[in-house]
């Protein structure tokens, strides 16, 4: 018998092996971006703020965090989601398949075969990394920060988790989260009122 009818997973970080992907865009950026550094650095800085203050964005986080780095960092929105989309999003794609953690995707597989039910929860925009590692079909619901239906808040608030177990017909006791940060994915699940799994 199943002790969770639920899965709810974290994608960045937690799906893929983190150190090897921050050094292979370090090179990246060393030899192709250095212009882009300041406004990366930004906008991550603007992520932690935002997970700070644990408030509502509309339309999302994500906006929010591209106007405030465009405004710090004296630039346009467009050319920060231009910068963001292209060194987050895009260059990544071709190193994610490489560094997949191949036995937590068989065990979400594996919990799936058995009937469980699984749902993506990101404070960033996440079908792309998705397509792009080739394990979107493990998933039953992708609730991410920036996409249609995603969250206002973001970790540690646990409203994206409580709108992916909304979503699957799912009672939070019986999810289980699984994620790379305590300070966020394990504050959220223990909000949520879910038991949490960190990934190491």
């Amino acid at each position: 018998m199943r002790t969770h009818d639920a899965w709810l997973i974290d994608l960045d970080g937690t799906l893929y092996q983190p150190k090897p992907m921050k050094w292979a865009m370090a090179g990246e950026l060393l030899l192709f971006g250095f212009r882009a550094v300041p406004v990366l650095r930004q906008f991550r800085s603007q992520h932690e703020q935002l997970r700070s203050e644990d408030a509502q964005y509309e339309p999302s986080p994500y906006e929010e965090q591209i106007r405030r780095t465009a405004q710090l960092a004296q630039v346009t929105s467009a050319q920060v989601q231009q910068i963001v989309d292209d060194w987050m999003f895009k260059r990544p794609c071709k190193w994610l398949p490489r560094f997949r953690r191949e036995p937590l995707l068989d065990e979400i597989k594996a919990f799936r075969d058995e009937g469980g039910r699984t749902a993506l929860v990101s404070d960033y925009p996440a079908q792309m990394k998705l397509a792009a590692m080739g394990v979107a079909s493990l998933f039953d619901r992708v609730i991410a920060n920036g996409e249609p239906g995603g969250p206002k808040r973001m970790k540690p608030s646990p409203e994206g988790l409580l709108l992916a177990a909304a979503s699957l017909k799912a009672e939070p006791k019986r999810c289980l989260v699984i994620g790379d940060r305590m300070d966020a994915d394990g504050a959220a699940a223990a909000k949520a009122g879910m038991e949490f799994r960190l990934v190491r």
